[in-house]
């Protein structure tokens, strides 16, 4: 290939997975030969060329689910297709209103789940927005402004501080650059750019040479040439690595999908018998046959189970939107109950994504910096004598003027501006400038006034190879200044005095040195501050001014500071038995430290280049051991998801970059920050925090162990009684007599009295134990030991007294009508006395707490008490349904025989609790 770009030469360029060699570890010429492009940019017809072979550089988005695909998914569920083919029975059998009833169920259950669904999938449709934009760009050899999706590799692009990088670029010339790569890396620092070649096999965040698609030009200006588009890009292949990651069922769809294979299995099997044996033993003809059968399915089948739970798992994705939780599947809400592990993200998750002067060293003294991110809202405090070799002279009078100075040159010497915007602080200009800035804002200076009484006159901008900035400024008594910040080590060489008290002084180099390394140590990135008095006449500012002569005002310790309120949410989740890892692709000795403060346990991090050399199963025993992971790629990500899921963990990833995103789709849950998260987390993740504070974290589990608990409620509510119905009717097919309970009256119960008396569930308040409880196992079944003795008891309690109920009447009367009436009266009043205990799952109704929050219960009480009496007396309905008015004495009756449920239940709970 030649280094120019003419029309005698318009092969498309190579891109990145073309070369054999990556472009970081290529020099500028190299890297211009193999792209087949120059300095001065493409041609125009060329650019054309290589944009109808690469195609737009655009990330590939996936098209929404179809609605007629959302509605028929609606039904793929063994108990619907149970309930459709009995419906397809009754049909046959010209059944007319017990298919009618049969079909309206199932159209009820699939309009609900439709719609739920149906918002989820509204919500969040703004995935990739952010890697489109305008940019400069260099066509036959002049500057024009070009749409970032018209970009080809070859392409020569501009950059300046403020843009986001619109491909992937390998830098040719740069001045001063520096980059956020924190969606992309997790680095919470912005990255110096180079220009040299480095490693080849050099990590993501070490590639200083290259520029990447998402990021942002914090500082500075370059010039690079474009090596990769689109999905070729290295956020384009994270996209690739989300749409390859499958979403895995949550444990509750999981144990629904295994529970309802069962049940159906059992029910076709004892229907099958009892069909059988009734055929058998009393010569029955097979329409009986028939409508027995589907009988039998009808009241076996808990029916209203999959609207009780979506209206469960919907009520609670309401509930946690009001605590700043935004759910976008349905299911992903009681995931987060059974949540052992949380994998998080550093930058911007359980920090604040905002580089913060926590320490500040002068020569006698050592200053902690209160407050975060960029709010001027805070203090510098003494914290003591600087090391112990500082002087015993920290009084308020000597180190006053000291941090004064400190923050001055901080404040001066410094391009950053603040603004407040919709009660927010916002930063304009680098990270680091805006730690320091609000520093001096912190210690009282105003920005305007102060750069108003010292006029900058002239200024060296920050260059790697210097590794300073300096300014040349007026002071307000006349008199001209240089202020200077800058690497420490460096300005350490340039300096020969240090400010004290009293003024300058002989420069102690070792009390820096030490209070650096303390510094380093804590993970912060240290600035050092420093000053040097010129003539009054110089009017520029050269680097032979800066390269000698300087006194040194003080250091200061920056960082990307914990939230203090993840502090806490980290605290509660340990004693709710739930662990958080912290997975960040910042450097390790700032994982180290800022762990340290969260209260995380691991002694060091570990490092993404340690996890690749592991094995599956080497990675699995060090992920139950250690809790800090530093340097991590992507992949990396997902190695430890994985490796924590084939443990048996259910995990929860937290994070907001791009660099994110696989591991939150391939976690249990996923959970992206709402505020400073990009598009693509929030379109990998199940559930979005609204105000991206990890403490809602908490909130959020305790809501989802609340919804579990709500399910489960329902199911120990709804299975009882689809027992005590399904008994009846067996028995009565097994014995030849007449069935108590018709298959059209069994769904007028389970439609109508069970579905809304199971609905009073999901408005149930938490349980007193919700956040002390370890978390559910992950191969615990919905239906426990526990649970399956209460529904044997409570369902053969409810038949017995249903049969006895039926056949006593039946006796009297001789009316089957009025038998039937009273049978299904007799399964309305025992469900309405099983609800009020059904409430907790092991607290005593005597309790006070279960006063609290009964109102949807009553409601429910109310509601269904009125629908019955409809039932029993209303003329259509009685002829519908073929049932009689009942009269007082037999409500007295009714009440006398299924009021007891309420105590055999509460003595039930009062064995388990002392068990």
């Amino acid at each position: 290939m030649t280094a120019t770009d003419s029309p005698a030469s318009p092969a498309p360029a190579p891109t990145e997975t073309d070369r054999s060699e990556p472009a970081h570890a290529l020099t500028t010429e190299e890297v211009l030969s193999a792209l087949n492009s120059r300095t001065e940019g493409l041609s125009a017809s060329s650019a054309q060329e290589r944009l109808a072979r690469w195609g737009r550089n655009a990330l590939p988005t996936q098209p929404p689910v179809p609605a007629w695909k959302r509605w028929l998914r609606q039904f793929h569920n063994l108990f619907i297709y149970v309930l459709l083919a009995s419906g397809f029975i009754s049909l046959l059998l010209r059944h007319w209103v017990d298919a009618g009833v049969i079909v309206a169920v199932v159209l009820i259950n699939a309009t609900i789940g439709f719609v739920q669904e149906g918002k989820a999938e509204q919500a969040l449709r703004a995935i990739l927005s952010m890697s489109r934009s305008q940019c400069l760009v260099l066509r036959d050899g002049a500057t024009i402004t070009l749409d970032s999706e018209q970009l080809v590799p070859g392409d020569v692009v501009l950059l300046q501080a403020g843009d986001k990088v619109p491909a992937d670029l390998r830098l040719l010339e740069s001045k001063s650059l520096r980059c956020d790569e924190a969606l992309l890396t997790g680095e919470s620092q912005a990255v110096d750019k180079v220009t040299e070649p480095v490693s080849a096999d050099a990590p993501l965040a070490e590639r200083l040479n290259m520029a990447y698609m998402g990021t942002l030009v914090s500082y500075g200006s370059a010039r690079g040439v474009i090596t990769d588009t689109g999905a070729r890009t290295e956020i384009g292949t994270i996209n690739q690595m989300v749409q390859g990651v499958s979403l895995n069922p949550t444990p509750l769809q999981r144990q629904l999908q295994r529970f309802a294979g069962q049940l159906t299995l059992v029910i076709l099997v004892i229907t099958a018998l009892t069909v059988a044996l009734g055929a058998l033993l009393h010569d029955q003809s097979l329409a009986a046959l028939f409508q027995g059968a589907i009988g039998i399915a009808v009241a076996a089948i808990p029916e209203g189970l999959p609207a009780v739970v979506t209206i469960t798992l919907a009520l609670g994705v309401e509930r946690m939107a009001r605590k700043r939780s935004l759910m976008r599947r349905l299911p992903a809400v009681e995931v987060l109950g059974s949540v052992d592990v949380i994998c998080s993200d550093k930058t911007g998750t359980l920090t604040a994504n905002a580089m913060t002067a926590r320490a500040l060293v002068t020569a006698n003294a050592h200053f902690r910096i209160s407050g975060e991110g960029y709010s001027p809202e805070g203090h510098i405090e003494p914290e003591g004598p600087a090391g112990p070799e500082a002087p015993e002279r920290d009084s308020k009078h000597e180190t006053a003027p000291l941090v004064a100075s400190a923050a001055r040159i901080a404040l001066l010497c410094n391009d950053a501006n603040l603004t407040r915007e919709q009660e927010q602080w916002c930063l304009h200009g680098d990270p680091t400038e805006g730690a320091l800035l609000v520093m001096a804002l912190k210690q009282g200076l105003d920005a305007e006034q102060c750069r108003n009484d010292c006029p900058r006159i002239d200024s060296l901008p920050f260059e790697t190879e210097k590794r300073y900035m300096a300014i040349l400024h007026d002071r307000p008594n006349g008199e001209r200044e240089l202020a200077i910040k800058g690497a420490p080590d460096r300005l350490l060489e340039l300096c020969h005095k240090q400010l004290g008290p009293e003024g300058p002084e002989p420069l102690d180099r070792n009390y820096w040195q030490t209070r650096m390394d303390a510094l380093a140590g804590e993970g912060m990135r240290v600035m050092a501050l420093a000053r040097k008095p010129v003539a009054p006449e110089q009017d520029e500012v050269h680097h032979q001014h800066v390269e000698s002569g300087l006194t040194m005002v003080g250091l200061v310790g920056i960082s990307d500071p914990p939230r203090p309120e993840a502090v806490e949410a980290i605290a509660q989740c340990h004693s709710a038995g739930i662990r958080v890892l912290m997975i960040t692709g910042d450097n390790p000795v700032t994982a180290t430290a800022i762990g340290r403060e969260l209260g995380l346990k691991s002694e060091r991090a570990v490092t993404g280049a340690e996890l690749d050399r592991l094995n599956p199963t080497e990675r699995a025993q060090l992920v139950e051991s250690v809790d800090l992971f530093a340097r991590t790629s992507p992949a990396n990500k997902l190695q430890l998801i994985e490796a924590l899921r084939a443990n048996g963990h259910t995990v929860a990833m937290t994070g907001d970059g791009v660099n994110d995103a696989p591991a939150l789709r391939s976690a249990d849950i996923g959970i992206a920050m709402g505020q400073k998260g990009t598009d693509a987390a929030k379109e990998a993740a199940d559930f979005v925090l609204t105000d991206d504070n990890f403490a809602t974290i908490s909130r959020a589990v305790a809501e989802g162990r609340t919804v579990y608990d709500n399910i489960v409620k329902a199911i120990a509510f709804i299975l009882p009684t689809n027992l005590a119905q399904a008994t009846v009717i067996i028995v009565a097919l097994l014995f030849g007599w007449m069935l108590p309970i018709t298959p059209v009256q069994i769904l007028w119960v389970n439609m109508v009295t069970a579905v809304s008396l199971a609905l009073a569930m999901a408005f149930e308040q938490s349980e007193a134990n919700i956040m002390r409880r370890p978390p559910r196992p992950r191969s615990q079944g919905l239906i426990t030991g526990a649970l399956l003795y209460r529904i044997l008891l409570v369902g053969g309690l409810g038949a017995l007294t249903i049969f006895a109920l039926f056949r006593w009447e039946l006796a009297q009367s001789g009316q089957a009508e009025l038998a039937r009436s009273v049978a299904v009266n007799a399964l309305v009043l025992f469900e309405v006395f099983y609800l009020l205990s059904s409430r907790t799952l092991a607290e005593s109704v005597w309790h006070k707490r279960y006063w609290q929050g009964i109102k949807p219960a009553l409601i429910s009480i109310l509601l269904v008490l009125g629908l019955q009496l409809s039932f029993t007396y209303l003329t259509w309905s009685q002829a519908l349904f073929d049932v009689a008015p009942l009269s007082a004495s037999h409500w007295w009756l009714l009440i006398l025989a299924t009021s007891p449920i309420l105590v055999i239940v509460e003595v039930e709970k009062l064995f388990t609790r002392q068990g």
